[in-house]
């Protein structure tokens, strides 16, 4: 199928479908498959080290010769807080204990912001990818002002009307609509605001009322009547992330896969007790104990992770992933294994087909 619409032709893709920038399961394999299939595949570099973006950066750009999008975290860095670390730490011993792993003595900051990175923004105005996105707010003006000045498209995460204004004001070139119902990590710019929790459809259905931006729709969208029914509400596309987590490409490990096509794909919720920040993820033993009423306030984004990912260390390496983050949205359990282009190409002629 082939699309004529602006958002697309600026893209330069031909179907209305975005592979979620997932960290820590999105791959360069991923999104050149995505990419080639004529979606827009995606790698998320908000997660690593300079020179693994780099690396992923020139892989991707190795497997295709299409547009693909580039993820950049934009949380505002963590406040120390050494009292409120401890607490949660020694409210987590019992795991650690359980895992037979020490408790951490500290928390460290494992994820830099883009906000203020000069040298992740030198390395995206080097090598120039066709999209950029940013998730959990949005960096300094100069920032984007740069990156579009170098010709590459911008998209931010937006929770709410608010956000998507700010997002509009700030020159961004389009909006990514994100519902309650979406995997992962929510968009959300400020973690203690109120929080409305808009489904997908009714986010994109106000913005398309109040937004001049072109909406891309993110939030348990899982086939291609699904994102029929988005563009029929006023979005332009659709960014699918549970969706590709089963796709042979991308690295979820073979425990979040079997989790995923497993009976308990069907029980998500959101929590802040992996990272810091809210995020949907399957429910297991780990969220059961820190949503524990009386458990001591979660530290800071990324703080909160490192303890989190330690202990999924621990406790994978004696082979129990009860304590793992296995994100996902509330249309999980509709995950189909197949290899990314199938999956594009099935999405596209669903899409058609409803269409018709």
């Amino acid at each position: 199928m082939r699309s004529t619409h602006p958002l697309l032709e600026r893209l330069g893709i031909e179907i209305p479908i975005i592979q979620a920038p997932m960290a820590g399961v999105s791959t360069p394999e991923l999104a050149a498959a995505v990419s080639n299939a004529g979606a827009l595949g995606s790698i998320a570099i908000g997660a690593g080290t300079l020179n693994q973006a780099r690396y992923a950066l020139n892989k991707t750009r190795a497997l295709t010769t299409r547009p693909f999008n580039v993820n950049l975290f934009c949380h505002a860095p963590p406040q120390p807080d050494t009292q409120r670390a401890q607490a949660w730490l020694a409210h987590l011993s019992p795991l650690f204990e359980a895992a037979a792993a020490p408790t951490p003595a500290t928390l460290e900051e494992i994820y830099r912001s883009f906000v203020g990175d000069s040298d992740t923004l030198a390395l995206l105005l080097e090598q120039r990818p066709a999209v950029v996105s940013f998730h959990f707010g949005l960096p300094p003006a100069e920032h984007i002002d740069a990156l579009r000045r170098a010709g590459m498209y911008t998209l931010a995460t937006a929770t709410s009307v608010e956000e998507a204004a700010a997002i509009e004001q700030a020159g961004v070139d389009a909006v990514v609509a994100q519902g309650i119902e979406a995997g992962g990590h929510r968009g959300i710019f400020d973690p203690s605001a109120h929080d409305e929790q808009l489904s997908t459809a009714a986010l994109v259905s106000k913005l398309a009322k109040q937004c001049s931006l072109p909406i891309i729709a993110a939030g348990g969208i899982m086939d291609g009547q699904g994102v029929a029914r988005m563009l029929e509400l006023g979005a332009s596309a659709a960014q699918l992330g549970t969706a590709f987590v089963l796709c042979p490409e991308s690295s979820a490990a073979p425990a979040y896969r079997a989790n995923l096509k497993s009976e308990q794909a069907g029980d998500t919720c959101l929590t802040a007790s992996f990272s810091g920040r809210p995020a949907r993820g399957i429910v297991n033993d780990f969220i059961r104990f820190c949503e524990t009423p009386g458990s001591p306030e979660v530290p800071d984004y990324p703080l909160a992770y490192d303890a989190a990912k330690q202990l999924h260390a621990a406790a994978s390496a004696q082979g129990n992933h009860a304590f793992a983050a296995h994100w996902a949205g509330q249309g999980a359990t509709l995950a189909r294994e197949l290899p990314a282009a199938e999956l594009v190409a099935l999405l596209a002629d669903e899409l058609r087909k409803y269409n018709e």
